[in-house]
C-alpha cells in the first residue's frame, strides 16, 4: 500500500526567490499544527512515485515508488500564521527536493504534526545580544524567531545571511524592512561570495564569516562589541561554515551549548 495514504497537508502558495530557491506554503488539511517554538522543525514526504522537476539530475538511486521520502525543514512562519512555511534549496540529484520543487499550488504532501528542535531562543537571558549567522535557507528558523517575538526581547540582534549571489539572499527584502522599523534593535548584514556573476555591482560585503568576525570595522558597523557574557551565537546552514565558526568561537571563550551544559553557541546544521 502506497504512503501517499498519508499526505495531509495541500500547498497553498509558491514563491520563486530564484532559479533554485523557493519559499513554500503549506496548510494542514483538517487538522491544526500545535504551537511550536520559533526555530523548531517539522518533516515533509512524498513517495518515491512523485514526478521530480525538470530541472533536477538523475538520482543516484531510484527511490522506492510507495514509500515516503521525509526531511526535516525549519519553520520560517510564525506560529500565528494559518500556514507553515518553508524555503527551501533543490539539490538537483536529491530524493526530495526535485519532487517539491514539481509541486504546484494545490498539491498534496506529508508534513508531520509535531515540531521538535531545541534550535530555540528559550535558553538566551533575556538582555543578552544575539547574533545569527546563516547559510543559504539557514535563514528561515531566523525569520520565524523575527516574525514572532524576538524583536521584543532586549538586547540587539544582529543577523548575518551568506550566500553565492545576491539573488540567493532569500527575505532580503523583508529583512531589509524589519531593519528601517527597528533601527536601534536589529541589524541586516548580507554577504555573497561570487561578486563576479552579479549583473550590477554590489556594494556589500564578500567575505566569509569567518573573516567578517574578526574585522573590528563589522563590531562597530553592527555597534557591539560580543563577548560570552553579553552575546549568543546561533549558527545555522552549511556544517562546515558551522565547524569553523564554533572553533573561532571557542578560541574567543565562547562554549558550546547542551542540555547538560548551558553555553552561548547554538548550531543547527542540514
Amino acid at each position: 500500500m502506497s504512503d501517499k495514504s498519508k499526505y495531509n497537508s495541500v500547498v497553498s502558495q509558491i514563491i520563486q526567490v530564484s532559479p533554485t530557491m523557493r519559499i513554500i506554503r503549506v496548510k494542514p488539511d483538517q487538522w491544526e499544527m500545535p504551537p511550536f517554538k520559533p526555530g523548531q522543525f517539522v518533516v515533509l514526504g512524498l513517495t518515491g512515485d512523485e514526478p521530480r522537476t525538470p530541472e533536477a539530475s538523475q538520482e543516484h538511486k531510484p527511490a522506492d515508488p510507495d514509500k515516503l521520502i521525509r526531511r526535516a525543514y525549519s519553520i520560517a512562519s510564525s506560529s500565528r500564521d494559518d500556514y507553515v512555511e518553508f524555503y527551501i534549496s533543490l539539490v538537483k540529484s536529491g530524493q526530495l527536493t526535485p519532487r517539491l520543487f514539481n509541486l504546484q499550488v494545490g498539491d498534496r504532501l506529508f508534513m508531520s504534526q509535531k515540531p521538535t528542535g531545541m534550535f530555540t531562543l528559550d535558553r538566551v537571558p533575556e538582555g543578552q545580544n544575539i547574533i545569527m549567522f546563516a547559510t543559504g535557507t539557514g535563514i528561515a528558523p531566523y525569520m520565524s524567531m523575527l516574525r514572532t517575538d524576538a524583536l521584543s526581547r532586549k538586547g540587539k540582534i544582529v543577523v548575518v545571511h551568506g550566500a553565492d549571489n545576491s539573488w540567493d539572499l532569500g527575505y532580503h527584502g523583508e529583512l531589509k524592512l524589519l531593519e528601517r522599523m527597528f533601527p536601534d534593535k536589529l541589524v541586516y548584514y548580507p554577504t555573497i561570495t561570487r561578486p563576479d556573476l552579479e549583473p550590477a555591482d554590489w556594494e556589500g560585503d564578500t567575505r566569509f564569516f569567518e573573516e567578517i568576525w574578526k574585522d573590528e570595522a563589522f563590531k562597530e558597523k553592527v555597534g557591539l562589541n560580543p563577548k560570552p557574557d553579553n552575546t549568543h551565537i546561533f549558527l545555522c546552514g552549511n556544517p562546515n561554515m558551522i565547524q569553523s565558526m564554533k572553533n573561532l568561537l571557542k578560541e574567543e571563550g565562547f562554549k558550546e551549548h547542551t542540555k547538560r551544559e548551558p553555553g552561548q553557541i547554538h548550531a543547527e546544521e542540514f
